[in-house]
């Protein structure tokens, strides 16, 4: 009885179109991560986000290295040497530091706004780096986008945090990860990229770890908590992969503003953050830039904004 409902359950999941499965998987990949990222910033209470890194860093990559063994993905050191990888985990190293500096004294919800804005900034990079051709009405929307940046931001403002602009930096630190992920070769398997990436923001946990205050005995509970957070992003990034490869990447990728959604809901019930309305107008501003983009990227055929990651850096 309960292989034929297992079976009906299937069936009924394929019956569904390519994009709105696409669809469904990216908006649980943006749960998994927005999860994660609060399971980080109420972690902060107890331990500095160095040790963060590096306790969530271990837990990952005992569980990738596995995974990339399993599956034959493991390569030679000497591929840390290609400028490419090592541009990304650069990228993905700076980016992790200035995000978790961030999101410990941001709400949730604000955070997770300004990095809506990060495919508008892939788009710019790609335009500046790759000759990416991009035409006024995309460069029209790269402008609101950060327009709707600022506003989240306010610099001179009474509202203005300094920590805001530590997002902002992380959001360039991740479109450089993800610009140099487009010229890493075919060859190399993704398991790996993601396996030495890992390790390289572990490492980088542990020699910030002093400076930041020092070692703090974990709970259970948050080892626990820690744990379920690198479970947590791996779950992410395999049905963010499998969303884009499952429907249209133009029709799916607008579902990663799904993670705003979650980010204030867990802001709210979590840590009791309301974002006010300078935060809001910011976001919707973000997001019909971001909308637009990938629209006028479905007309010339193209998908730079849309095949970026669209994610903050965890460290993966």
């Amino acid at each position: 009885m309960g292989i034929c409902a297992e079976g009906r359950r299937d069936l009924t999941w394929l019956a569904l179109s390519p994009n709105l499965r696409g669809s469904l998987l990216m908006a649980v990949s943006m749960a998994a991560f927005t999860i994660n990222d609060a399971i980080t910033k109420a972690m902060s209470s107890e331990m500095n986000f160095g040790q963060i890194m590096l306790v969530r860093g271990v837990f990952a990559t005992v569980l990738i290295g596995a995974l990339a063994w399993h599956q034959g993905a493991l390569r030679p050191l000497r591929t840390l040497m290609m400028k490419p990888v090592a541009l990304r985990v650069f990228g993905e190293v700076g980016g992790t530091i200035t995000f978790l500096a961030a999101i410990v004294h941001l709400p949730l919800a604000n955070t997770a706004a300004i990095f809506q804005a990060l495919p508008l900034a892939v788009t710019l990079g790609a335009a500046l780096t790759l000759g990416e051709p991009v035409g006024w009405r995309r460069w029209s929307a790269i402008a609101a986008g950060f327009i709707g940046v600022l506003i989240i931001v306010r610099p001179g403002m009474e509202g203005f945090n300094q920590f805001a602009l530590l997002a902002l930096v992380s959001v360039a630190f991740s479109a450089l990860r993800d610009l140099a992920t487009k010229r890493i070769p075919s060859h190399i398997p993704s398991l790996f990229i993601t396996l030495v990436t890992t390790v390289t923001v572990t490492i980088a946990g542990a020699a910030i770890l002093f400076p930041l205050g020092g070692w703090s005995p974990p709970s259970t509970g948050g080892l626990g908590l820690l744990a379920l957070g690198a479970v947590l992003v791996l779950i992410g990034y395999q049905y963010l992969i499998q969303a884009l490869r499952t429907g249209d990447i133009s029709a799916v990728a607008p579902f990663r503003y799904s993670a705003l959604l979650w980010a204030m809901l867990l802001g709210y019930l979590v840590f009791g953050d309301v974002p006010d309305a300078m935060m809001v107008l910011g976001a919707a501003i973000i997001v019909a830039s971001g909308l637009y983009a990938f629209y006028r990227e479905r007309i010339r055929r193209s998908a730079v904004a849309a095949a970026s990651s669209g994610m903050p850096p965890d460290g993966l």
